[in-house]
């Protein structure tokens, strides 16, 4: 082999190992930039998020006082309190998950094990991504042409009604998707010990989603405990006591809608107690669930 062929033959991998290492550069510079991005992104995310915070805080925490929790709305100056608002809020938010986390774990249950590919799984699937979609104030005008126009009358009931309305597409979705990532393996190990579908669903499948399935409702129940929208056209709030599911009922969110642009101090103040009642709610709400969760599991 001449001299040449033997100095070409040597450039060659030369070459190589020079191109992959601008290469394996350019990739950590590039990698460098993106975890960069997403570190900035998420500081962002976060101050934005403890701003919310440190402000509810701030601005709510100045209006605490026992006469929140005991004493009803009042005419402005007459030391009132959200006593009326916050059972109101409590009823239907119960409610509203009650009648629609079940809806919406059956719906899901279909979609992910009995439908799988079929028109009607589709159709329902297509129905359940629109209502998630859609504005909440459509929820309420639907459910006040069907339950609040034809008995003449704003009622409790058919606020819990719009709410549940709202979490039902919620739990559809995320019980599908929990349930679809639980491996055929499992089922098929079940029904190899002769149980039957409906016991290796109840038994099997929902067991291993059930941090999954929960989770949905806890986003349904966050979701449906700040809605102001649906509420104005259905329960419409009320400021003297009731908890008759007939009759107009109060609620936290109508409350902080209607005092919020107040020009009276004492009620701005009562916007900003009520806005952060409903955070702590919905926290500690969150964390019970994810502790019960966990203990459950050991």
């Amino acid at each position: 082999m001449s001299a040449t062929t033997q100095t070409a033959a040597l450039a060659g991998p030369a070459k190589d190992q020079a191109v992959a290492r601008r290469l394996g550069r350019r990739r950590y510079r590039i990698n460098a930039i993106v975890q960069v991005l997403c570190v900035l992104a998420t500081i962002v995310g976060l101050a934005f998020l403890a701003s919310i915070l440190l402000t509810l805080i701030w601005r709510g925490a100045a209006g605490l006082s026992i006469t929140v929790f005991t004493t009803i709305t009042l005419p402005t100056g007459s030391n009132g309190g959200l006593l009326n608002a916050i059972v109101g809020t409590l009823i239907q938010t119960a409610l509203g998950t009650l009648i629609g986390a079940p809806i919406g774990l059956l719906v899901g249950t279909y979609l992910a094990e009995y439908g799988r590919g079929s028109l009607m799984a589709n159709a329902v699937r297509f129905v359940s991504d629109v209502l998630l979609s859609a504005p909440s104030i459509l929820i309420g005008l639907f459910i006040y042409q069907l339950a609040v126009q034809p008995f003449d009358g704003f009622s409790g009931l058919a606020g819990c009604l719009a709410l549940a309305v709202i979490v039902i597409p919620i739990v559809v979705r995320t019980t599908e998707d929990m349930l679809q990532l639980i491996p055929p393996s499992l089922r098929e190990a079940a029904a190899a010990l002769g149980a039957p579908k409906w016991k290796i669903i109840v038994q099997i499948c929902y067991r291993a989603a059930l941090d999954g399935i929960m989770t949905g409702i806890l986003l349904a129940v966050a979701r449906i405990a700040g809605e102001t929208a649906p509420l104005l056209f259905t329960s419409l709030g009320n400021l003297n006591w009731s908890v008759s599911l007939t009759r107009p009922m109060a609620s936290l969110p109508v409350t902080i809608y209607q005092y919020a642009g107040s020009a009276f101090e004492d009620w701005v103040e009562l916007a900003w107690v009520a806005a952060l009642l409903i955070t702590i709610g919905v926290l500690a709400l969150n964390i019970i669930a994810r502790l019960a969760l966990r203990g459950g599991r050991h």
